[in-house]
Protein backbone atom coordinates (compact mmCIF):
# COMPACT_ATOMS: atom_id res chain seq x y z
CA UNK A 1 0.00 0.00 0.00
CA UNK A 2 2.83 2.39 0.93
CA UNK A 3 4.60 1.58 -2.32
CA UNK A 4 1.49 2.38 -4.35
CA UNK A 5 0.98 5.66 -2.43
CA UNK A 6 4.53 6.79 -3.12
CA UNK A 7 4.22 5.92 -6.79
CA UNK A 8 1.03 7.95 -6.88
CA UNK A 9 2.87 10.96 -5.41
CA UNK A 10 5.65 10.61 -7.98
CA UNK A 11 3.41 10.39 -11.02
CA UNK A 12 1.18 13.23 -9.83
CA UNK A 13 4.22 15.40 -9.14
CA UNK A 14 5.56 14.75 -12.62
CA UNK A 15 2.57 16.45 -14.20
CA UNK A 16 1.98 19.40 -11.87
CA UNK A 17 4.44 22.13 -11.01
CA UNK A 18 3.13 22.65 -7.48
CA UNK A 19 4.36 19.35 -6.01
CA UNK A 20 8.13 19.51 -6.36
CA UNK A 21 8.60 18.93 -2.64
CA UNK A 22 6.47 15.80 -2.87
CA UNK A 23 8.53 14.19 -5.60
CA UNK A 24 11.78 15.07 -3.86
CA UNK A 25 10.41 13.70 -0.59
CA UNK A 26 9.32 10.49 -2.31
CA UNK A 27 12.72 10.10 -3.94
CA UNK A 28 14.37 10.60 -0.56
CA UNK A 29 12.17 7.89 0.89
CA UNK A 30 13.31 5.50 -1.84
CA UNK A 31 15.87 3.15 -0.37
CA UNK A 32 15.05 4.08 3.26
CA UNK A 33 13.09 0.98 4.07
CA UNK A 34 9.89 2.04 2.32
CA UNK A 35 10.29 -0.62 -0.35
CA UNK A 36 10.34 2.01 -3.12
CA UNK A 37 13.58 2.03 -5.11
CA UNK A 38 14.71 4.65 -7.59
CA UNK A 39 13.95 2.12 -10.31
CA UNK A 40 10.37 1.85 -8.97
CA UNK A 41 10.09 5.62 -9.07
CA UNK A 42 11.43 5.85 -12.61
CA UNK A 43 9.02 3.12 -13.72
CA UNK A 44 6.04 5.02 -12.38
CA UNK A 45 7.08 8.23 -14.13
CA UNK A 46 7.73 6.43 -17.39
CA UNK A 47 4.29 4.84 -17.30
CA UNK A 48 2.73 8.30 -17.14
CA UNK A 49 4.68 9.38 -20.22
CA UNK A 50 3.91 6.16 -22.07
CA UNK A 51 0.21 6.80 -21.44
CA UNK A 52 0.34 10.23 -23.05
CA UNK A 53 2.47 9.28 -26.06
CA UNK A 54 0.47 6.12 -26.75
CA UNK A 55 -2.77 8.08 -26.76
CA UNK A 56 -1.31 10.70 -29.09
CA UNK A 57 0.00 8.12 -31.55
CA UNK A 58 -3.23 6.14 -31.45
CA UNK A 59 -5.29 9.24 -32.21
CA UNK A 60 -3.15 10.26 -35.18
CA UNK A 61 -2.86 6.80 -36.73
CA UNK A 62 -6.64 6.49 -37.12
CA UNK A 63 -8.47 7.51 -40.29
CA UNK A 64 -8.79 11.31 -40.22
CA UNK A 65 -6.26 11.54 -37.39
CA UNK A 66 -4.55 14.28 -39.40
CA UNK A 67 -7.11 15.09 -42.05
CA UNK A 68 -9.94 15.58 -39.55
CA UNK A 69 -7.94 17.82 -37.21
CA UNK A 70 -7.82 21.41 -38.47
CA UNK A 71 -4.85 22.23 -36.20
CA UNK A 72 -2.51 19.67 -37.77
CA UNK A 73 -4.12 18.87 -41.13
CA UNK A 74 -1.41 18.83 -43.80
CA UNK A 75 -2.18 21.42 -46.51
CA UNK A 76 -0.91 21.73 -50.05
CA UNK A 77 2.86 22.45 -49.94
CA UNK A 78 3.32 26.22 -49.39
CA UNK A 79 6.00 26.53 -52.07
CA UNK A 80 3.47 25.02 -54.51
CA UNK A 81 0.68 27.41 -53.54
CA UNK A 82 0.74 28.91 -57.01
CA UNK A 83 -0.01 25.46 -58.42
CA UNK A 84 -3.01 25.06 -56.13
CA UNK A 85 -4.37 28.52 -56.92
CA UNK A 86 -3.89 28.10 -60.65
CA UNK A 87 -5.60 24.69 -60.76
CA UNK A 88 -8.49 25.77 -58.57
CA UNK A 89 -8.98 28.81 -60.79
CA UNK A 90 -9.61 26.54 -63.78
CA UNK A 91 -12.06 24.30 -61.90
CA UNK A 92 -9.78 21.46 -60.79
CA UNK A 93 -10.79 21.59 -57.10
CA UNK A 94 -11.40 17.84 -56.89
CA UNK A 95 -7.92 16.99 -58.10
CA UNK A 96 -6.32 19.37 -55.62
CA UNK A 97 -8.50 18.03 -52.79
CA UNK A 98 -7.44 14.48 -53.68
CA UNK A 99 -3.81 15.48 -53.23
CA UNK A 100 -4.46 17.06 -49.82
CA UNK A 101 -6.44 14.03 -48.62
CA UNK A 102 -3.76 11.62 -49.79
CA UNK A 103 -0.98 13.57 -48.03
CA UNK A 104 -2.85 13.27 -44.75
CA UNK A 105 -3.60 9.59 -45.28
CA UNK A 106 0.10 8.96 -45.78
CA UNK A 107 0.88 10.70 -42.47
CA UNK A 108 -1.81 8.66 -40.70
CA UNK A 109 -0.30 5.45 -42.06
CA UNK A 110 3.15 6.43 -40.80
CA UNK A 111 2.13 7.66 -37.34
CA UNK A 112 2.16 4.22 -35.72
CA UNK A 113 5.89 3.98 -36.42
CA UNK A 114 6.48 6.57 -33.69
CA UNK A 115 5.37 4.38 -30.80
CA UNK A 116 8.41 2.07 -30.46
CA UNK A 117 10.75 5.05 -30.84
CA UNK A 118 8.98 6.92 -28.04
CA UNK A 119 9.01 3.80 -25.88
CA UNK A 120 12.77 3.42 -26.33
CA UNK A 121 13.38 7.09 -25.44
CA UNK A 122 11.19 6.90 -22.34
CA UNK A 123 12.92 3.74 -21.12
CA UNK A 124 16.25 5.59 -21.28
CA UNK A 125 14.94 8.40 -19.08
CA UNK A 126 16.80 8.92 -15.80
CA UNK A 127 15.54 10.26 -12.48
CA UNK A 128 17.43 13.49 -13.28
CA UNK A 129 15.53 13.74 -16.57
CA UNK A 130 12.22 13.27 -14.75
CA UNK A 131 12.96 15.99 -12.18
CA UNK A 132 14.03 18.32 -14.99
CA UNK A 133 10.67 17.73 -16.66
CA UNK A 134 8.83 18.47 -13.39
CA UNK A 135 10.66 21.79 -13.06
CA UNK A 136 10.15 22.67 -16.71
CA UNK A 137 7.35 24.22 -18.75
CA UNK A 138 3.97 22.67 -19.51
CA UNK A 139 5.48 21.04 -22.59
CA UNK A 140 8.75 19.96 -20.95
CA UNK A 141 8.09 16.25 -21.50
CA UNK A 142 7.21 16.88 -25.14
CA UNK A 143 10.40 18.89 -25.64
CA UNK A 144 12.40 16.08 -24.01
CA UNK A 145 10.92 13.57 -26.42
CA UNK A 146 11.37 15.91 -29.39
CA UNK A 147 15.04 16.38 -28.58
CA UNK A 148 15.53 12.66 -27.95
CA UNK A 149 13.65 11.26 -30.92
CA UNK A 150 13.35 13.79 -33.80
CA UNK A 151 16.28 12.53 -35.88
CA UNK A 152 15.32 8.89 -35.47
CA UNK A 153 11.65 9.63 -36.14
CA UNK A 154 12.51 11.51 -39.32
CA UNK A 155 14.71 8.66 -40.57
CA UNK A 156 12.01 6.15 -39.71
CA UNK A 157 9.13 8.17 -41.13
CA UNK A 158 10.63 9.03 -44.52
CA UNK A 159 10.61 5.53 -46.07
CA UNK A 160 7.21 4.80 -44.54
CA UNK A 161 5.83 8.09 -45.84
CA UNK A 162 7.23 7.34 -49.29
CA UNK A 163 5.56 3.92 -49.31
CA UNK A 164 2.35 5.40 -47.93
CA UNK A 165 2.28 8.11 -50.59
CA UNK A 166 2.34 5.40 -53.24
CA UNK A 167 -0.17 3.25 -51.34
CA UNK A 168 -2.80 5.99 -51.11
CA UNK A 169 -2.11 7.17 -54.69
CA UNK A 170 -0.67 10.50 -53.51
CA UNK A 171 2.28 10.14 -55.86
CA UNK A 172 -0.08 9.51 -58.78
CA UNK A 173 -2.36 12.41 -57.89
CA UNK A 174 0.64 14.69 -57.40
CA UNK A 175 2.17 13.70 -60.72
CA UNK A 176 -1.13 14.33 -62.48
CA UNK A 177 -1.42 17.73 -60.80
CA UNK A 178 2.11 18.74 -61.78
CA UNK A 179 1.64 17.56 -65.37
CA UNK A 180 -1.64 19.46 -65.65
CA UNK A 181 -0.08 22.59 -64.18
CA UNK A 182 2.86 22.42 -66.57
CA UNK A 183 0.47 22.58 -69.52
CA UNK A 184 -0.67 26.06 -68.45
CA UNK A 185 1.11 28.66 -70.64
CA UNK A 186 3.89 30.79 -69.12
CA UNK A 187 4.04 29.02 -65.72
CA UNK A 188 7.32 28.35 -63.92
CA UNK A 189 7.76 24.63 -63.13
CA UNK A 190 7.59 23.83 -59.40
CA UNK A 191 7.92 20.35 -57.91
CA UNK A 192 8.81 20.22 -54.19
CA UNK A 193 9.98 17.00 -52.54
CA UNK A 194 6.68 15.50 -51.41
CA UNK A 195 8.21 12.90 -49.07
CA UNK A 196 10.28 15.43 -47.14
CA UNK A 197 7.36 17.83 -46.89
CA UNK A 198 4.87 15.24 -45.58
CA UNK A 199 7.47 13.82 -43.16
CA UNK A 200 8.11 17.24 -41.61
CA UNK A 201 4.41 18.09 -41.35
CA UNK A 202 3.62 14.64 -39.94
CA UNK A 203 6.22 15.08 -37.19
CA UNK A 204 5.01 18.61 -36.42
CA UNK A 205 1.50 17.25 -35.98
CA UNK A 206 2.72 14.34 -33.87
CA UNK A 207 4.53 16.54 -31.35
CA UNK A 208 1.60 18.95 -31.31
CA UNK A 209 -0.65 16.06 -30.26
CA UNK A 210 1.84 14.83 -27.64
CA UNK A 211 1.99 18.36 -26.18
CA UNK A 212 -1.81 18.39 -26.01
CA UNK A 213 -1.82 15.08 -24.12
CA UNK A 214 0.87 16.33 -21.74
CA UNK A 215 -1.09 19.48 -20.97
CA UNK A 216 -4.23 17.43 -20.31
CA UNK A 217 -2.32 15.25 -17.82
CA UNK A 218 -0.83 18.28 -16.09
CA UNK A 219 -4.26 19.90 -15.73
CA UNK A 220 -5.83 16.81 -14.15
CA UNK A 221 -3.03 14.89 -12.39
CA UNK A 222 -5.28 13.16 -9.85
CA UNK A 223 -7.58 11.61 -12.43
CA UNK A 224 -4.75 10.63 -14.74
CA UNK A 225 -2.72 9.16 -11.90
CA UNK A 226 -5.62 7.03 -10.72
CA UNK A 227 -6.11 5.70 -14.24
CA UNK A 228 -2.46 4.76 -14.63
CA UNK A 229 -2.20 3.11 -11.21
CA UNK A 230 -5.27 0.99 -11.87
CA UNK A 231 -3.87 -0.12 -15.21
CA UNK A 232 -0.27 -0.77 -14.16
CA UNK A 233 -0.42 -1.66 -10.48
CA UNK A 234 -3.97 -3.01 -10.08
CA UNK A 235 -5.64 -2.46 -6.72
CA UNK A 236 -2.56 -2.99 -4.56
Amino acid sequence: MKKTLLLSILIAALFTSCNLSDIEKALTMAGTGSGLTEQDAASGIKEALLQGTSQGVQTLSKVDGYFGNSLIKIPFPPEAKTIEQSLRSIGLDNQVNQVVLSLNRAAENAAQEAKPIFVAAIKKMTIADAISIVRGSNDAATLYLKKSTSNELSNKFQPVIKTSLDKVNATKYWTNIINTYNTIPLVEPINPNLTEYVTKKALDGLFSMIAKEELAIRKDPVARTSEILKKVFGNN
